[in-house]
């Protein structure tokens, strides 16, 4: 067995990241991170007891590449004997639809088309190949979109059914086994895309951090990642112990929870600013919409001093309305914009 394979098993068994008698899905670029991840879960399928399924994604977004990768996952996946999977999805066209940078479209769909797959195939998890290279990048990334404490605290090596099994690993050792194993790889051309801004990051502000600052930028980057990790999970589990405390009762219907909250404004009042910001994301994340700050701040400040009768217009339709001792999050008409006062002006509220 290779030191990464064996490194790779040490990892999941410790970390409990897999249960062992199931099927576990794998997405493939063609890239050496993913190649490298396929080779490697292969190797242990006997000791982990894995049915792995290898899936390609094509954004739509490079027609003279793709046809080659999903070609070359294929025949890796054969070669292996493993189930694979081809997916299609529209990225330029979600971007324009939803608002988005092309990146994101395109990450979204991404995952969206794994867990797809994964339904199909009953496979609780999927397994992506994220490095510690990667991660030193996404803390950077999201310190210049002006990213909070959870944020900056990195990526997960398990978040929900996302598993990152190389998270800790350098991309020159992944280089390193290809090399050792003789396993060929793709690149995908539009990692060197200068428009996207991890490209950025990876190819222009790291090197010169490195170059001008500190050589070893990368690896402090992960250790503080990991140290805000370590209070994320404290602040997280404070969190869900004052949510009973400042969430109104409601009638017990799941349903009815999902599109409608209740906020104690004088228990929330009482939380310290932190915990009363990750109260609103929590709630807005409950009721489907996306936590942006600027909205968590806007709601923070209806809860402390809104007046009465006043009103909040979150995205697709998503109202907060300020009663005197109560916000309400719901959604009146649906998860559709439009435009109308929730409560009548000056009604007693």
């Amino acid at each position: 067995m290779h030191a990464l394979e064996r490194d790779i098993l040490g990892i999941v068994t410790r970390d409990e990241l897999l249960t062992g008698h199931e099927r576990l899905v794998v997405g493939v670029s063609g890239g050496p991170d993913s190649v490298a991840l396929l080779h490697v879960l292969a190797a242990l399928r006997a000791p982990l007891d894995l049915g792995l399924v290898a899936v390609y994604v094509d954004h739509g977004l490079r027609p003279a590449e793709t046809p080659d990768e999903g070609a070359y996952v294929k025949q890796s996946a054969a070669d292996l004997g493993l189930d694979y999977e081809y997916v299609r999805v529209a990225a330029a066209e979600h971007a324009a639809r939803a608002g988005l940078s092309l990146e994101h479209a395109a990450r979204e769909l991404r995952y969206e088309a794994l867990r797809t797959v994964a339904r199909q195939y009953g496979a609780a998890c999927i397994a992506v190949a994220h490095t510690a290279d990667d991660q030193a990048e996404e803390v950077l990334l999201r310190l210049i979109r002006g990213s909070g404490r959870k944020g900056l605290a990195g990526m997960r090596r398990r978040s929900r059914d996302l598993i990152r099994p190389f998270l800790e690993t350098e991309k020159k050792v992944i280089l390193s086994y290809l090399q050792d194993k003789n396993i060929s790889y793709l690149q995908d051309s539009s990692n060197l895309d200068p428009r996207f801004l991890r490209n950025r990051v990876r190819h222009e502000l790291l090197p010169f951090l490195e170059r001008r600052f500190d050589p070893g930028i990368r690896r402090s980057l992960r250790k503080t990642a990991a140290s805000l990790a370590e209070d994320e999970a404290l602040l997280a589990a404070l969190t869900d112990a004052c949510w009973d405390e400042v969430i109104a009762a409601d009638d017990g219907n799941e349903e009815a929870a999902a599109s409608r909250i209740v906020l104690d404004r004088k228990l929330f009042g009482r939380q310290p600013p932190a915990l009363q910001r990750r109260l609103v994301e929590k709630i807005l994340w409950r009721l489907g919409s996306r936590a942006r700050y600027e909205h968590i701040l806007l709601v923070v400040e209806a809860a402390r001093q809104g007046r009465t009768g006043s009103e909040l217009h979150l995205s697709r339709g998503l109202r907060v309305g300020v009663r005197r001792e109560l916000l309400e999050f719901s959604y009146p008409r649906g998860r559709v914009p439009w435009r109308g006062r929730l409560y009548a002006e000056g009604g007693d509220q």
